[in-house]
């Protein structure tokens, strides 16, 4: 009978858990898609590679509407043998995002089972994990990687603890494997980052206690099992992993190239990113009570407002009512230390104050695991804020500096505070704990979670100025005074939100303590009151006009006037728009060759081009030199575009070779040289000469265009050296004349240059990465080690 009604639980639990996902993304019920704007740039991107993916029957593995040209390996790049991937097939049968809740869901219940906890007790926790705010948000926006390696995290905490907590080894070791294989997979390296350091603390805690424990020996083997669970794991995506380690060593994230910035002065060389770049997006110290109080802040940047705010009253008093509701629909309620916020990083006043609980009565090893890793990513997470410890980390700690968006490091909150949760609840309904201490933890829990929550409700619209940086429009139209009082009003509400949630959890268990309630309706009102406290927040930030039918997304990849003008042309060129920012434009890039696009990794040479010479000016011998045959802009008549009649087209002869003694210069000196007649270059070769002829009927041109293969014909009296206006990547492409091997030379700074003999040539520059075919040869080796 226990077991039925075990199992009836878990059947509720899931039959809740779908009627909670498509509660709030109902328009998946009427049939539309969520679509971001990270998802329409990304879907622009890849355009070309699914062209020709589809029509070959064949994975692509470089395109020229990026950038000016990159690899594919981050731009949905598929690849043989891919097991993990085929694993994932059947959660695919959900509508996105529903199936990314699924996995969240699922990978925490799978910890709860290797925790052994009851099914309740379970669901409440999974359930406080998949409707994390941050966790429901990213969904919204489109980063999806970034949602597939967090729904991971439970399996390989699941795996260590099946193996070192309860010595089941081949459970551990099977699903250790899995969860590394899946988090793996899908190649969101920054969290996978995270969850090492989080894991790394774990093992700490572990070996300390062995060494107490005088069994090291028996923990040494341990690792041993995980760490050949961690390869195997690892070696099913090393095509993937080589793939993206060779790209990342040419971007943004790999080392600098230069030693000067474009305003000449001297940088450090050294690999990953700007400090700037890394902390631009720090979490405020007093930011921080958001994951208490969703409205802490200001909640979003994307606010929908009511006829009852204050900045509502002041649009209609001036423009009227229609104007007013219009303006309402998106406001700037935001005023904390970030750019941009889609959504509070809100972790729940239901969850924080039973891990609070957690806290003071769990007496098990995570408890000291949690503590530990969740106050170093909270720090962390400060960034620019809390300069001492981001700049030990970025100058010391492997790998950090090559990631942004320092705030994302609470991704582990949102992992470990619903881990806490449930031991919270599991200790608070442990006979064995005496029921004084209960009832000493549920006071102090209730008071301190309370009383802030209280203090911010009476206090807090007095302590802050509620003022942002972005508030420059509202300011202008003397509407920041009605802004700044709906800013307070969110946050005086919503701390009576959370002090209501901490109050109706602090009831419920005291009923329990009092034998007024039983154990088990107990829980299911904590359950209720989770989705109740998540599922509200979330539901805020889910809006209806993220989701569109199909002929709403294919209207966004419908060709403007201008872009029908343009593709007149048949020839093969370049394309640059100014109407948006080039380097987050990834728009462009389904119509046309573009050389800008929209990537967290860009390659570091069209980086370094554009801040040296198309960001504060437009040198025009730099648009020239990679045939940007056209350029749109923004005028009072709507989108315009002009004819660039200096392009150099896809190659041509050069007379002289401007040699020069490194690569700052090499960039440096673009913008003074004429790049018709001259090449610029800092590789020390003697294979090339100071000076080329170039007969007046000398000539070279494209005659056939693939995004791996590109085919030309030439002819010149006299040995001569080609630049090529394609993106020089020193990986994968090779050249052939006249089917014979040629070497491809780096020159001006960005570009590929040949050398070709005199006389009549067939010229081929073929794709052919080997990162890809010997990645696929190793793969298959764990393949059969997984099989073994």
């Amino acid at each position: 009978m226990n077991k039925i009604n075990r199992l009836g639980q878990w059947i509720l639990g899931f039959l809740l858990f779908f009627i909670v996902s498509f509660y709030l993304y109902s328009p998946l019920l009427e049939g539309k898609k969520l679509m971001g704007s990270d998802q329409l740039q990304f879907r622009a991107m890849e355009h070309e590679r699914i062209t020709y993916s589809e029509k070959e029957g064949k994975e692509i593995y470089w395109t020229n509407a990026v950038f000016g040209g990159m690899p594919t390996y981050l731009l949905g790049a598929h690849y043989p043998s891919d097991v993990p991937g085929m694993a994932l097939k059947p959660v695919g049968l959900f509508p996105k995002p529903v199936n990314y809740l699924f996995l969240y869901f699922v990978g925490f219940l799978l910890l709860m089972y290797a925790l052994r906890v009851e099914p309740l007790k379970a669901l409440a926790g999974a359930l406080a994990f998949t409707l994390s705010t941050y966790l429901i948000i990213i969904l919204q926006v489109g980063h999806f990687s970034k949602a597939g390696a967090i729904a991971f995290f439970p399996w390989i905490i699941a795996g260590i603890l099946f193996i070192v907590e309860r010595k089941k080894y081949p459970l551990g070791f099977f699903v250790l494997l899995s969860g590394m294989a899946l988090e793996i997979h899908a190649k969101h390296y920054q969290m996978t980052y995270y969850l090492l350091l989080a894991v790394l603390i774990l093992g700490g805690i572990y070996l300390w206690e062995a060494y107490k424990n005088k069994r090291l020996q028996e923990f040494g083997n341990e690792i041993l099992l995980m760490l050949g669970a961690v390869i195997i794991g690892v070696g099913l995506n090393l095509t993937s992993i080589s793939a993206v380690k060779e790209y990342i060593s040419q971007s943004i994230r790999g080392e600098r190239f230069l030693s000067i910035s474009p305003d000449g002065k001297p940088v450090s060389k050294k690999e990953g990113l700007d400090k700037e770049y890394i902390t631009e997006y720090s979490y405020g110290i007093a930011e921080t009570f958001n994951l208490f109080i969703p409205g802490f802040t200001g909640g979003s940047n994307r606010e929908k407002l009511d006829e009852n705010s204050a900045l509502y009253k002041a649009v209609a008093s001036k423009a009227g009512r229609a104007t007013a509701k219009r303006f309402v629909e998106n406001v700037s309620l935001y005023w904390g230390d970030q750019p941009i916020v889609m959504a509070p990083a809100y972790i729940g006043a239901v969850v924080l104050f039973l891990a609070l609980l957690g806290f003071i009565l769990y007496r098990g090893r995570l408890k000291k695991w949690i503590l530990i890793t969740s106050i170093l990513v909270l720090l962390l997470s400060w960034g620019k804020n809390l300069p001492w410890l981001t700049d030990f980390f970025i100058a010391f700690v492997p790998m950090y500096n090559k990631f942004r968006v320092v705030a994302s490091i609470q991704v582990i909150l949102e992992f470990l505070m619903p881990l806490m949760a449930v031991l919270g609840l599991v200790a608070f309904f442990d006979e064995k704990i005496d029921e004084k201490q209960k009832e000493k933890a549920l006071k102090i829990s209730a008071g301190v979670l309370g009383g802030i929550a209280l203090f911010f409700a009476l206090l807090g619209p007095s302590l802050f100025d509620f003022t942002s940086m972005q508030d420059g429009l509202y300011e202008q139209y003397g509407l920041l005074d009605a802004l700044i009082e709906d800013r307070k009003s969110l946050l005086r509400s919503d701390a009576f939100r959370s002090l209501l949630f901490v109050l109706s959890t602090t009831g419920i268990l005291w009923l329990v303590l009092k034998n007024k309630m039983q154990k088990l309706y107990a829980l299911g009102v904590i359950v209720l009151l989770i989705i109740l406290d998540l599922g509200g927040v979330a539901k805020r930030y889910i809006r209806e006009d993220d989701f569109m039918t199909e002929r709403q997304i294919k209207s966004f990849f419908q060709p403007t006037q201008v872009d029908k003008e343009i593709m007149k042309d048949t020839t093969y060129f370049r394309v640059i728009n100014f109407a948006r920012n080039p380097l987050t434009d990834g728009m462009t890039s389904y119509f046309h060759k573009n050389l800008g696009g929209y990537h967290a990794a860009k390659p570091r040479r069209i980086q370094d081009i554009f801040d040296f010479h198309l960001t504060d000016s437009i040198h025009p011998g730099i648009l020239d030199m990679y045939n940007v045959k056209y350029m749109i802009f923004k005028t009072e008549k709507g989108l315009q575009y002009t004819n660039n009649p200096g392009a150099l087209g896809n190659a041509w002869f050069v007379k002289k070779v401007k040699k020069v003694p490194s690569q700052d210069e090499e960039i440096t000196a673009l913008d003074k040289t004429d790049l018709k007649n001259t090449v610029v270059i800092s590789d020390k070769t003697e294979k090339i000469g100071d000076t080329y002829q170039v007969d007046s009927l000398a000539y070279i041109k494209l005659i056939s265009y693939h995004p791996e293969k590109l085919e030309y014909i030439s002819e010149n009296s006299h040995n001569g050296f080609a630049v090529f206006s394609e993106n020089y990547y020193p990986y994968g492409w090779k050249a052939y004349i006249d089917g014979k091997p040629a070497e491809i030379f780096r020159v001006n700074y960005a570009l590929r240059g040949l050398k070709i003999p005199a006389g009549k040539h067939k010229i081929m520059m073929k794709f052919e990465p080997e990162v890809i075919s010997t990645g696929e040869k190793i793969t298959w080796f764990f393949i059969g080690l997984l099989v073994l």
